[in-house]
């Protein structure tokens, strides 16, 4: 999906949520055991794109320190572009063994449907073990699986993990009173002015107001929700339609304006306004300066366009596709920098901080514009309320460990 995260975080471009931006193919060196990836255009959401080529062991002029110290157990180190993955033994995964395992298989089953080449043979198992039991699930993946702990190559300092939500906003089909913020389709001709108008000049010239005329999705009550919207690349609105009746869609990231992202939050703290840029510090600034709220939503000069999906009472159980190309599934989805771990890999993470304890297995399945790094993730909380709440409060430590196939 890629969001683009909490204010201070992410510029979620799958996210977050089913983003449709063009994004190049990640390609994959095998002679030097790299994985080489390029991405273009993650600021408001990356697209699906194919799955990459698992990793192979260095050559032996790659190795470091860490490498020679794996020499006596015969396992290599694996290198990806941005990170080195060292293998380990399961004891030091913190709280392996006492996860939930089935609530992660459900995304697990997401990622077989677009699988990385590395899980290909190994996805008819995982669908088997769908209905295994807990013991069953455990044993398979000590099994057929090799914990590697991720490094950074070069010095990154602490591992982060911060989160993203799905909003879920009430909105009206046609403007009327309470709900006058629209939400906007991409203009006609948007590809030719790079970059298209900024925030400001949306809501103020009027060239650019005609060329959003008619391409109105729905409206909302409130700009600041607008804007969160943009900020996570997708959302569910329960409309109101012009005859009465209410219906639950999904807006999905489909174009930016091209204009830099950036965080209301920050501009806040340069402002100093605020000691605290989560959204529930910025809600409580938001309250108490209602004057200068225009102002902090134009110090973002970047304007996301959406279309609408429809919402089927299955696909409500999920969340927006991510970059994988695949639905996200809450609390078991996070997104990555695809360089460091590629899409579709289960990741083991740990953080603990004062939001949140977590020792669970997760799914490499989305990325973002600010997810950049080796020991990097963003955390989907699900959606609405609550998960926002998760999700705007989320900025603690990481560790990370990849399970990755052993070789035959």
């Amino acid at each position: 999906m890629v969001h683009q995260t909490i204010p201070n975080s992410k510029t979620r471009a799958p996210k977050a949520s089913s983003k449709i931006s063009t994004m190049k193919r990640l390609l994959c060196k095998v002679v030097s055991g790299a994985i080489v990836g390029t991405l273009l255009g993650c600021a408001s959401a990356p697209t699906p794109i194919p799955a990459e080529r698992a990793p192979t062991p260095p050559s032996s002029a790659a190795g470091s320190a860490s490498s020679a110290g794996l020499a006596e157990s015969g396992l290599p180190v694996l290198v990806q572009a941005k990170s080195r993955w060292i293998a380990v033994p399961w004891t030091q995964l913190p709280g392996f063994g006492q996860d939930a395992l089935h609530e992660a298989w459900n995304a697990w089953l997401r990622s077989c449907e677009r699988p990385a080449t590395a899980f290909v043979a190994l996805c008819p198992e995982v669908r088997r073990l769908s209905i295994g039991s807990a013991d069953e699930q455990l044993s398979w993946i000590t099994s057929r699986l090799q914990p590697y702990r991720v490094e950074a190559l070069v010095d990154e300092g602490p591992g982060l993990l911060t989160g993203y939500f799905e909003p879920m906003f009430e909105a009206s089909r046609l403007p009327g009173p309470g709900f006058s913020v629209p939400l906007y389709q991409a203009p006609v001709g948007l590809a030719q002015r790079k970059p298209w108008y900024s925030r400001q000049e949306i809501d103020t010239l009027p060239a650019a107001q005609a060329a959003l005329k008619g391409r109105e999705i729905a409206y909302l009550a409130d700009p600041v929700d607008a804007l969160i919207l943009q900020i996570q690349g997708s959302g569910r609105l329960r409309v109101t339609e012009p005859d009465g009746q209410q219906r639950l869609l999904r807006v999905a990231y489909a174009a930016t304006n091209e204009q830099p992202y950036r965080s209301v939050g920050r501009w806040l703290l340069e402002q100093g306004a605020v000691r605290d840029a989560s959204w529930p510090g910025i809600r409580a600034w938001i309250a108490q300066n209602p004057q200068r709220v225009q102002e902090m939503l134009w110090s973002n000069p970047r304007m996301v366009f959406f279309r609408e999906e429809p919402l089927s009472e299955l696909d409500a159980g999920f969340g927006p596709r991510g970059a994988q190309g695949v639905a996200l599934t809450p609390g078991r989805s996070i997104a990555v920098d695809p360089t460091s771990i590629p899409y579709g890999t289960p990741v083991w993470l740990a953080s603990s901080g004062p939001v949140a304890n977590l020792e669970k297995l997760v799914l490499a399945q989305d990325t973002g514009s600010a997810i950049v790094g080796a020991v990097r993730a963003d955390y989907f909380a699900g959606w609405g309320a609550q998960a926002g709440e998760l999700a705007g409060r989320l900025k603690q430590p990481l560790r990370m460990w990849v399970l990755w196939p052993r070789s035959p």
